[in-house]
């Protein structure tokens, strides 16, 4: 049995987000993710975790 990795869980002040895993040869291509009305979302590559700062607004503008 192996433990696994806790999954990254980053701060943002925007409702959408540019993810790479992180560059370099571990990394994977960019995506854009929008965050849910809840302000979360997690990236389907590499698990990280996106989470609107608290106080921060998001804006689902056009």
């Amino acid at each position: 049995m192996g433990a696994t990795k806790p999954l990254e869980t980053i701060e943002v002040e925007t409702n959408r987000v540019g993810c790479d895993g992180g560059g370099g040869a571990l990394g994977h291509p960019r995506i854009y993710l929008s965050l849910s009305k809840e302000g979360v979302v997690d990236c389907p590559y590499c698990g990280r975790h996106y989470v609107l700062k608290q106080g921060a607004k998001a804006s689902h503008g056009h």
